[in-house]
């Protein structure tokens, strides 16, 4: 038998308006042009042999078999641990810790265990695709705020205006992806007073939360009262231990928070891969991987800007995450004054570069002639990658 779509009943779509990531596009093309692919944030080198080895360990303990669905408990224990360590929240790890499927899992299953139909959820543009689909998943409506443009800082004042009776959340994600800037402690505290008055929920995208550079510390909501104790805080062991493959995180919340989220976490995913849960738990005994980040991917950082310095792209600030923004006005080949999304295409084709437009990241596909590059790679990926761009 072969199957015949026309005979295939098609309900109406809950995702209307959402096809094709422009990450799956852009990896597709550069794998089609063999083009050097700085476009989706993942990684080209290896993790640690010792968190393999620590894998295999796990598998042949006999760690095979369903964990607890919260996340196995030596490891909610570690992440307790660091939290007060990094950032010094103090918080339980039976009721106030959860192990989730990766980031993702995390923020969808956060929204919908707290959006009710009707709700509204603010979102900071740019952000990251996912947010404004889970927020339509849940019946929610997302309001979108932008970031200041050029700089991407938080404009507190257009925050407050969208706050309203109907606002359920509020979503934050610093250090920022795409733009690379990181939220200081006077923006924290300017955000709790905005919230003091209000019941609105904050979600917390802190994935990158040891990719801050020149010295300065991560200002997560944690370290925050005010916002912790109204937050989902939403890690993930994928990029900091560059495994983003494994898709394992977390999400720190405050227990009556948790509860709500965890009703949810069972029935979406339920519990989380075991070996690997028990591998992070007996690799966390060391804090040395994740603070030694911020100078490992630092001298990545510079060792990219260096080269783009001698080339016609204007460097964006770029403060923390693994990407670079580029403004490519000033570049001289006509191309530059396609559409961000169209010179992407072109610099993948014809310059053997694959980078991500952000208008990717806004709602209307705001253009502001700025692309986004990863430079989690190899030295040897991003010397080749500088070479061909050194045409421009």
């Amino acid at each position: 038998m072969i199957l015949n779509p026309a005979r295939t009943p098609v309900p109406p779509s809950r995702l209307p308006s959402v096809g094709t990531t422009i990450f799956t596009v852009m990896s597709a093309l550069a794998a089609e042009h063999k083009a050097v692919n700085l476009g989706q944030g993942f990684p080209d080198f290896d993790c640690d042999p010792a968190l393999v080895d620590a894998v295999s360990a796990a598998m042949k303990a006999g760690h095979n078999q369903y964990p607890p669905m919260p996340g196995v408990s030596a490891l909610r224990q570690a992440v307790a641990a660091k939290m007060q360590a990094l950032y010094g929240l103090t918080c339980d790890p039976n009721s106030d810790i959860t192990v989730t499927a990766g980031a993702t899992q995390a923020i969808l299953t956060a929204i919908l265990a707290v959006v009710q139909p009707g709700d509204e959820v603010i979102v900071l543009e740019p952000c990251y695709d996912s947010y404004v689909p889970n927020i339509e998943l849940a019946g929610g409506v997302a309001v979108r705020v932008p970031l200041t443009p050029g700089s991407f800082r938080p404009d507190f004042d257009r925050i407050a205006t969208a706050i309203t009776p109907r606002t359920r959340a509020l979503l934050i994600n610093s250090p920022h992806n795409p733009s690379g800037t990181v939220w200081n402690e006077a923006d924290m505290l300017r955000l709790q007073e905005l919230l003091a008055p209000t019941d609105v929920l904050l979600i917390s995208d802190e994935v990158y939360e040891h990719m801050v550079f020149d010295g300065h510390a991560h200002q997560s909501v944690a370290r925050f009262p005010g916002l912790a104790a109204r937050a989902f805080i939403v890690s993930s062991f994928g990029k900091t231990y560059h495994v983003t493959g494994w898709k394992v995180g977390t999400v720190v919340a405050p227990a009556p928070l948790t509860a709500e989220f965890r009703k949810v976490h069972q029935f979406n995913v339920f519990t989380v891969n075991t070996p690997m849960q028990h591998a992070l738990a007996a690799y966390m005994a060391s804090s040395a991987p994740y603070l030694e980040l911020p100078a490992f991917y630092q001298r990545k950082r510079d060792l990219f800007r260096d080269g783009l310095a001698a080339t016609r792209f204007r460097l964006l600030p770029g403060e923390g995450t693994y990407f670079q923004c580029v403004d490519i006005s000033n570049l001289a080949v006509p191309e530059r004054d396609l559409p961000e999304a169209d010179f992407c295409q072109w610099l993948t084709k014809e310059i053997g570069v694959a980078a991500i437009p952000l208008s990717a990241f806004y709602g209307n596909g705001f253009d502001q002639r700025v692309v986004r590059f990863c430079f989690a790679k190899q030295d040897g990926t991003l010397s080749e990658a500088l070479k061909r761009l050194a045409r421009l």
